[in-house]
């Protein structure tokens, strides 16, 4: 089980199947607001589709499974960060977090993101990160700006969103680039 210490109030702790209900119950009260970004939220009806996407995770041997956490906020659950198409052979992932709007412009999701990516490059030995926000997600955005990640350009039709495809911006960090101390 990875627990990460981010600072005195933020814990990322490996998502596991008893943290559904309590993450299901986020999505669904802040539904509108994360349907504007995220993909997965119409699709996430009742509390076992929580249960299934955390048992797609948990499915895969440890060795080569998606780093998954859930940001604990003053001992409270808030949102999700991780690893997402993980390549161990070219070590490279990319990051992909959201949390509820009532945490948000917090520097949680920052500081979050700066612990994923030292324990990428330091204790899985990466090379390569990246992170996509859809076109207009300002929010998002500005963590890769602020973290120095190199802009590499626009994927286009990146994903299906609330019936249509939406580009992605598309930022990377190569470990030997990772200079970013809080």
């Amino acid at each position: 089980m990875v627990e990460l210490k981010v600072d005195s109030e933020i814990v990322l702790k490996e998502i596991e199947l008893s943290d559904a209900e309590d993450i299901f119950k986020l999505i669904d009260s802040d539904r509108k607001n994360l349907r504007t970004w995220l993909s997965f939220i119409d699709s996430t009806k009742e509390i076992e589709d929580t249960k299934d996407f955390i048992r797609s995770i948990l499915f895969l041997p440890k060795d080569i499974r998606d780093l998954v956490t859930v940001i604990i906020y003053n001992e409270q659950k808030i949102g999700l960060i991780g690893f997402k198409l993980t390549d161990f052979v070219n070590k490279k992932t990319e990051i992909g977090y959201w949390i509820s709007k009532e945490f948000e412009n917090k520097g949680i999701v920052t500081k979050s993101v700066v612990k994923m990516i030292d324990y990428a490059f330091n204790t899985l030995n990466l090379n390569r990160i990246q992170i996509k926000c859809g076109i207009g997600n300002e929010k998002s955005s500005k963590i890769p700006k602020k973290l120095n990640f190199k802009f590499e350009g626009i994927e286009r039709s990146a994903e299906l969103l609330n019936g249509k495809f939406i580009d992605a911006e598309v930022y990377s960090i190569l470990k030997d680039e990772w200079t970013f101390k809080n």
